[in-house]
């Protein structure tokens, strides 16, 4: 497994990719409201990006369609936005990327249309309360399998599961790099697996389920939802590892 670290230089221009991921976020997150269609959203984000600079990294990956992932309730992750118009009470994942000069950027967050239930509040703060735990705990030389074990034991301890079969990663010259990191210790041991070192840059983005992490994807071959068919939260940030911490890149 090649992990690339990263040099001074080469983070800074990462910081530039991710800032427009983090004002583009902000931005829809202010204009989202109840009767707006996820087509119309992923304009507005894809537009607003092209105005920064940058290119909608997410439209035309792997054959993706759009520059913004809009998952809707169930929808857990991968959502393809339709005509369909959020509804007071919805809770709705935008998960963005960017690429400016061959360098990738890449954050998400899960928001509430109007008034959401309590319950829905409590998961979506999982997902976040969950991510900047993992931000908090991670030092040079813990491992990968480490830092997932304790994102799932902060998982199960809020009463939820983590969504498997997805995860956290690499970001650089590619949107999706070495390694991977699930939300849930793979195998028995944590102790073992590559070490995060200073000028690692990756993504932590905790995938909430309330009973059943078995993910399913649904008909069109993107959607990503659990087996319990109950909503699901997201939320995700890249950071570098500076200075023997973990500082967010994809913050204003």
């Amino acid at each position: 497994m090649a992990i690339a670290i990263r040099k001074a230089s080469e983070i800074a221009k990462l910081s530039v990719a991710n800032k427009i991921v983090a004002q583009t976020l902000e931005y829809l997150t202010c204009k989202v409201h109840p009767g707006m269609s996820l087509k119309e959203l992923n304009a507005m984000g894809e537009s607003y990006i092209y105005s920064l600079g940058a290119r909608p990294a997410f439209k035309g990956l792997y054959g993706f369609p759009s520059g913004v992932c809009t998952s809707v309730n169930e929808v857990i992750i991968h959502g393809i936005p339709t005509d369909y118009c959020l509804k007071e009470g919805d809770i709705v994942g935008l998960d963005i990327g960017t690429e400016v000069d061959g360098w990738y950027g890449d954050s998400a967050v899960t928001i509430g249309i109007g008034e959401i239930s309590k319950s829905d509040e409590a998961l979506i703060a999982c997902a976040k309360d969950a991510l900047y735990f993992a931000i908090d705990v991670i030092r040079p030389e813990m491992r990968f399998k480490e830092l997932s074990h304790e994102i799932e034991k902060f998982i199960l301890g809020r009463g939820y599961v983590p969504l498997r079969s997805f995860c956290g990663h690499g970001i650089g010259r590619k949107p999706h790099e070495e390694p991977e990191i699930p939300n849930y210790l793979e195998g028995l041991n944590p102790k073992s697996g590559p070490k995060i070192k200073e000028g690692m840059v990756f993504c932590i983005e905790p995938m909430i389920c309330h009973r059943d992490g078995t993910a399913k994807i649904l008909e069109d071959k993107w959607a990503v939802v659990s087996a319990d068919g109950l909503r699901g939260s997201h939320y995700e940030h890249t950071v570098a590892i500076i200075d023997g911490r973990a500082e967010i890149l994809s913050k204003l």
